[in-house]
């Protein structure tokens, strides 16, 4: 069993930076591959960034270059750093890990946009 707790959402100003955390419990995340997605309202849910157990990353079109994911497995923890932020980014942001045919969900985490 595994749960996910993101934390580190919260209001920032256009251009600003925030660091989303989300820690794992359980025994699988060192062999998961780890994601973060965001939904704002109105629109379709958005893979924003994928990271695997073997430190691949791959990212969405419109967050490439502003921001990073990455993952330490000595604390079951993946972090995405957000540089220049927009108000498009203004979104729940869910943090996801995938194991097999498992698929787990964290409870998301508000990040808003605004001046």
């Amino acid at each position: 069993q595994v749960q996910l707790v993101e934390s580190g959402g919260g209001l920032v100003q256009p251009g600003g930076s925030l660091r989303l955390s989300c820690e794992a419990s359980g025994s699988i995340f060192r062999i998961a591959t780890m994601g973060w997605y965001r939904q704002a309202p109105g629109k379709q849910r958005e893979l924003v960034a994928t990271i695997n157990a073997g430190g691949s990353t791959a990212y969405a079109d419109s967050v490439k270059g502003r921001f990073t994911i990455s993952r330490d497995n000595a604390k079951n923890t993946v972090y995405l750093q957000m540089n220049s932020l927009n108000a498009e980014d203004t979104a729940v942001y869910y943090c996801n890990a995938k194991f097999f045919a498992l698929e787990y969900w964290g409870q998301g985490t508000q990040v808003t946009v605004s001046s």
